[in-house]
């Protein structure tokens, strides 16, 4: 097994570095700045040395590198001019918009530049382990690396897939879309249900949306139901009326969506197109009402600012 040093122990890097200790490698040194990196390092990686990232770095024959994605370039640029980094070490990074074009200073002393990043959402704590072997790793190396992120994501119990340098950019964009903008969605949908009065928003949406994401991942857009799809108009204007005096990122949300929701349904057939005009008409005159409510209740002084 590899001796892996991990250098950013988050959420991300603290829980795969574990994994790989369970998987039979040994995490022999880690680093990170926050208190709350600290306590990660305390709970789930006790056996790891603390101590400074080019430490770190040449304690080990796997270097983990799990940093915020602006910050990869400035660390390994910096660990390469400190000598921290080895021809024949196995340089890693966990970014889902880098490829390995980022490791280029280490690979130019003869690391091997390996991007693997796993396709999960992170709570920092010991239950991320599990989940680890329930997802897809996106990876991007040349063939020797590959080989190894192969490799290691076997040992996880894991799955792969290759990403092309020059797509990482657009992979990791369907992620966060996909997955940071379905929990801003939900949160809308949370609040307003609570202002409808429900005691339990998430035990109302719970069994619902987990049909639908289900139903969306086996079916696509044909999974698509509601009033939209079936063109009702006067429910869609019923939704519009009641979200007025929603906050305006919700009645935003809830205009853009139904407008690309329209479009599917016009595409595949389920929505004649005059009465998607129809739709596109009211939400379009809810969102110039909406900008006009905004541009009355804005201070008269605040046009000279």
């Amino acid at each position: 097994g590899y001796r892996i040093g991990v250098v950013g122990a988050g959420r991300v890097g603290a829980a795969l570095a574990a994994a790989l200790r369970d998987a039979g490698h040994d995490v022999v040194a880690a680093s990170g700045r926050s208190a709350a990196s600290a306590t990660r390092i305390e709970t789930l990686l006790p056996e790891a040395t603390v101590a400074p990232a080019d430490e770190v770095a040449r304690a080990c024959d796997l270097l983990l590198l799990a940093v915020p994605d602006d910050s990869l370039a400035a660390l390994v640029e910096q660990l390469a001019v400190q000598g921290a980094i080895r021809a024949g070490q196995v340089v890693v990074h966990t970014s889902g918009r880098h490829g390995v074009a980022v490791l280029a200073p280490a690979a130019r002393l003869g690391a091997l530049a390996v991007a693997l990043h796993p396709a999960m959402t992170f709570t920092g704590t010991d239950v991320d382990i599990a989940r680890l072997r329930t997802c897809v790793f996106g990876v991007t190396a040349d063939d020797t690396g590959l080989e190894i992120a192969r490799a290691l994501v076997a040992d996880l119990g894991a799955t792969s897939t290759y990403v092309p340098e020059d797509a990482r950019a657009l992979y990791h964009s369907a992620l966060a879309h996909g997955a940071n903008h379905l929990v801003t969605l939900v949160t809308q949908a949370m609040a307003l249900l609570k202002q409808a009065g429900s005691a339990d928003p998430s035990a109302t949406l719970r069994p619902l949306l987990a049909a639908a994401l289900e139903n969306a991942l086996v079916y696509g857009d044909a999974a698509l139901t509601g009033p939209v799809v079936r063109g009702d108009l006067d429910t869609v204007s019923a939704h519009l009326d009641a979200l007025a005096d929603a906050p305006a990122p919700t009645l935003d949300s809830y205009l853009a969506l139904a407008r690309v929701t329209a479009e599917l349904a016009v595409a595949d057939g389920r929505l004649p197109r005059e009465r998607a005009r129809r739709i596109a008409d009211t939400l379009d005159e809810a969102s110039w009402d909406a900008t006009a409510a905004q541009v009355a209740e804005r201070p008269a002084d605040s046009w000279s600012r």
